[in-house]
């Protein structure tokens, strides 16, 4: 990088944390986004930017009150960082933190989503990413199971911290021998029409996600999501899941049917509010920065 050569005790004063606060923020271009997943204040993360910015003598940044973008020093400090954080970290981590990942997830696990994200992590940290089914509300994260989970849906879990990755639209679950497996489509408030199935263990959708006047009258809880296909197939109900069900067809005798005018899902990554596992905290980094939004 050029720029006004620093002094030996500047650049002595960088630590990790500053480059972690200028990769991250360099990915989101947003310091409340970057503060956020940082689990800092605005004004702490600007001046970790202000002081690495003093140590290397250069502008890093280009800011204005409507947006934030890279210098030239700071796009060939990204590259550079890109790979050599991990790295370093890696190094520096105590051996026993040298693990598998596991990512916890209820149902439904969306692979095309995360993928990129856990080959990059995989690749930067040398360690494998294994997912784990739980049929449980939080998928293992809050008992200690696993250091991540997939998590669908309304959030509001003590103990955990969420950040929001995506959104899934919805689509309606039916038998295939109901006269509705031959529609193209469905209303959100039709469903209330008909019989509804919730998983309560592990399901997304709840009857507070409907209008408190389009409610559906008849509602069957059961408590999981294998109970809940089964019950579908049956014909005792009518469900709701993502739209990814419509290309995994996880049950032969379950049909997925595009819902219109339903609300769409959220897709969180979660992980111990307190004690979280380092690489939890990394992988949560490198989805949210894969252009991803945080909560």
């Amino acid at each position: 990088m050029r720029g006004t050569s620093p002094g030996p005790s500047a650049v002595a004063d960088i630590g990790i944390r500053h480059l972690r606060a200028f990769l991250v923020l360099a990915e989101q271009l947003s310091f409340t986004q970057t503060a956020a997943l940082l689990h800092t204040t605005q004004p702490s993360l600007t001046r970790s930017i202000h002081r690495l910015e003093e140590a290397l003598g250069a502008r890093l940044f280009h800011r204005t009150t409507r947006n934030v973008r890279l210098s030239a020093a700071g796009v060939l400090l990204r590259e550079e960082l890109k790979e050599l954080l991990p790295r370093l970290e890696s190094a520096l981590a105590p051996q026993h933190d040298i693990q598998t990942l596991q990512i916890g997830f209820s149902w439904l696990f969306p692979d095309e989503l995360l993928q990129n994200a856990i080959v990059g992590f995989e690749r930067a940290y040398g360690v494998a990413v294994d997912l784990v089914r739980r049929d449980e509300r939080c998928a293992g994260v809050d008992e200690g199971a696993v250091q991540l989970a997939v998590l669908r849906g309304r959030q509001a879990v003590r103990g955990l911290r969420t950040v929001r990755i995506a959104q899934e639209e919805r689509v309606a679950a039916v038998s295939r021998r109901s006269p509705l497996a031959r529609r193209r489509s469905l209303a959100w408030t039709e469903l209330a029409e008909h019989p509804v199935l919730i998983n309560t263990v592990s399901g997304a959708t709840q009857l507070h996600d409907w209008p408190e006047d389009a409610r559906p009258a008849t509602v069957t809880l059961c408590s999981g999501f294998t109970e809940w296909l089964e019950l579908i197939a049956a014909g005792h109900g009518i469900g709701v899941v993502p739209d990814l069900a419509l290309r995994r067809n996880p049950h032969p005798g379950v049909h997925f049917i595009p819902l219109t005018g339903a609300p769409p899902m959220p897709l969180w990554l979660a992980r111990p509010l307190a004690g979280a596992h380092p690489l939890a905290l990394r992988f949560m980094e490198r989805a949210a920065g894969a252009g991803h939004m945080a909560a």
